[in-house]
């Protein structure tokens, strides 16, 4: 009888993963609703709220993005495709041990900022210099940091804003504000999370279409008007001696 249900319980197991789909992981049309990765799943519903890792090396083959991991969690289902939306990013430990180093200062922070479209994230980020600096100068820079966090989070939605992070102009930005207080070494923000999907829809702006130009006609419309205008060509008459 042991022997009987165990072969039961066996072909249980093997109907339940003949039952099972697979499934592509798409990432949001911000990242060009690339394929993530692939994943096995019985029952659809089984796969929301899945969350999946992804370097951004692998997603975009820029090598130099290495150390840049992406999260995305899954919140919709499609026929085979599991549409995901973007969490947070943190960075590499390996890639932050080597921005810090021996008789330097490290300036970190957090930040809750509110972007155009409703959405709410979370911003790590930190400043390194060259040399140890003053609790002072390290105000300084956290509020400078924060000014330029704030202020570029009000100005672009949720998806502008991670990208507008991950290429590093966010950095970049809060290096040349501080640069006028002190002279950081560099600024990354090492971890984002999003509290608060977005909650407010914004059209992107269409490109415009090209007007269609009708110059050639309107040429040909006064050329033909400059001809009916212009006076024809009177003939001098003979003057009266030579008639004589």
């Amino acid at each position: 009888m042991a022997k009987a249900r165990s072969r039961a319980a066996a072909r249980k197991v093997k109907d339940r993963w003949k039952a099972k789909n697979w499934y592509n992981v798409l990432a949001p049309a911000s990242f060009d609703n690339a394929t993530i990765a692939e994943t096995l799943a019985d029952d659809p519903s089984k796969l929301t709220d899945r969350v999946t890792e992804i370097s951004m090396q692998d997603l975009t083959n820029d090598f130099r993005k290495s150390h840049i991991k992406l999260y995305f969690k899954i919140n919709q289902i499609e026929d085979n495709n599991a549409k995901t939306a973007y969490i947070g990013h943190t960075l590499t430990s390996d890639y932050l041990r080597r921005m810090v180093r021996r008789r330097r200062s490290k300036i970190d922070a957090v930040y809750d900022a509110k972007t155009r479209d409703g959405a709410r994230i979370r911003i790590k980020p930190f400043a390194t210099t060259d040399r140890r600096i003053q609790n002072s100068q390290k105000k300084i820079i956290r509020l400078t940091m924060r000014k330029t966090i704030t202020s570029k989070a009000r100005a672009m939605t949720l998806s502008e804003f991670i990208k507008y992070i991950i290429e590093g102009k966010l950095g970049s930005d809060i290096y040349k504000a501080c640069k006028t207080f002190y002279p950081v070494r560099r600024i990354e923000i090492y971890k984002t999370e999003v509290l608060k999907q977005p909650t407010i829809e914004i059209e992107e702006p269409k490109p415009a279409e090209p007007e269609e130009t009708s110059e050639p006609e309107t040429e040909e419309k006064e050329s033909e008007e400059e001809t009916e205008e212009q006076p024809s060509e009177e003939v001098p008459e003979e003057s009266e001696e030579k008639k004589e």
